[in-house]
């Protein structure tokens, strides 16, 4: 909006001139989201803590988590005014990819608001039943994936994926692709859900993936980078690096009261759109192969439920003394804050290594 209405007039002040440039954009949305935290995110903890927003613990968690009850909840809202004020005042708001990530916040915000309000609010012990929420998931993916297909800014290179390590390989799956798009951000959308279990484990880790894709989207988005490492150029995805500088922001303001013991948790509200846009982050810069590197933490999550019930089912017996594999840790005796940081290092080595495919190629 900024961009829109000041940029314009750098004849007038040249100091308006700094709007053209994503590097300025990028670093005035991280400390503006960072800084609506601390001031909107009281403001939202005592209203949801006046109107008993408050989590309740289920029976089979560990029993260290008992005294998390009574925490206040659906503070993704706090995430969401975070990251979305700083996107519309310093994008263009003319971008296709821009518009993409800020549909993907809101809707499967909405339905993750949808699932929190049925569970806390109206006391229903699953929420919002399962298949609705995987239509909101789906129709999403359809809607980012249609988008994709049918842009001019991805022109030649609407059903294609580039492949890591390889340069100016692309594999082109054809209508397949919007397939694989529904699974990328219905799988994501649920892997953050399933992390989001210890105190600012999901919000560092979100932070730490919006860092890399930070990285990613300035180079790609820029001609003269792109083709120097020699990886897809694409036109406007450098505007998605003011998105994650947001996001990062947004990560760190977050865990200021995220962070153990919290004062507040996510819910479903944060959760679900953070994984929805950590997937459609991966779909508009063309780097579906790199988001199981990128969000390595959230996929050994992910497995180890399907593993758990898996083996259960199959076999009568349990892989992990429970999962996610995070509670697998929890029972072994590590403390929440270790689990949490040495995950947190996981997630920055394998970000450096995603980054780092950019190079080897």
């Amino acid at each position: 909006m900024l961009y829109h209405f000041l940029y314009p007039l750098r004849d007038v002040f040249f100091g308006f001139n700094l709007f053209y440039y994503i590097s300025f954009r990028s670093a005035s949305a991280a400390i503006t989201a960072l800084f609506i935290t601390f001031i909107v995110g009281p403001k939202i903890l005592q209203r949801l803590r006046n109107m008993s927003i408050t989590e309740e613990i289920r029976e089979e968690t560990p029993a260290s988590h008992k005294a998390k009850a009574g925490t206040v909840s659906m503070g993704g809202l706090i995430i969401h005014c975070a990251v979305l004020v700083p996107v519309l005042l310093f994008c263009r708001l003319d971008n296709l990819l821009i518009q993409m990530m800020i549909l993907s916040t809101v809707w499967m915000g909405l339905v993750g608001f949808l699932d929190d309000y049925l569970k806390v609010v109206k006391k229903y012990p699953k929420g919002l039943i399962g298949r609705y929420k995987l239509i909101g998931q789906v129709l999403l993916g359809l809607v980012v994936g249609f988008a994709v297909t049918l842009s001019e800014t991805y022109s030649g290179i609407n059903w294609t994926t580039s492949v890591p390590f390889f340069k100016h390989l692309m594999i082109n799956l054809g209508w397949f692709y919007i397939p694989v798009v529904i699974f990328i951000i219905t799988s994501m959308s649920n892997a953050v859900n399933l992390t989001d279990g210890l105190d600012g484990l999901a919000i560092g880790l979100i932070g730490i993936g919006a860092l890399a894709w930070a990285a990613i989207s300035y180079v790609t988005g820029h001609s003269i980078f792109s083709s120097y490492l020699k990886i897809l150029y694409i036109p406007g995805a450098g505007e998605l690096t003011v998105y994650c500088a947001a996001l990062i922001g947004a990560s760190l303001g977050f865990l200021w009261f995220n962070s153990h013991p919290a004062t507040v948790f996510m819910g479903d509200t944060g959760s679900l759109a953070l994984g929805g846009a950590m997937g459609t982050l991966a779909v508009l810069l063309k780097k579906e192969l790199l988001l199981p590197v990128i969000a390595g933490v959230f996929l050994a999550e992910t497995l180890s439920v399907i593993l758990q019930v898996s083996s259960y089912r199959w076999r009568g017996k349990r892989i992990f003394k429970m999962a996610p594999i995070h509670h697998h840790f929890e029972l072994l005796g590590w403390s929440e804050e270790k689990i949490v940081v040495r995950f947190w290092i996981v997630a920055i080595l394998l970000a450096l290594v995603s980054v780092g495919t950019l190079k080897i190629q």
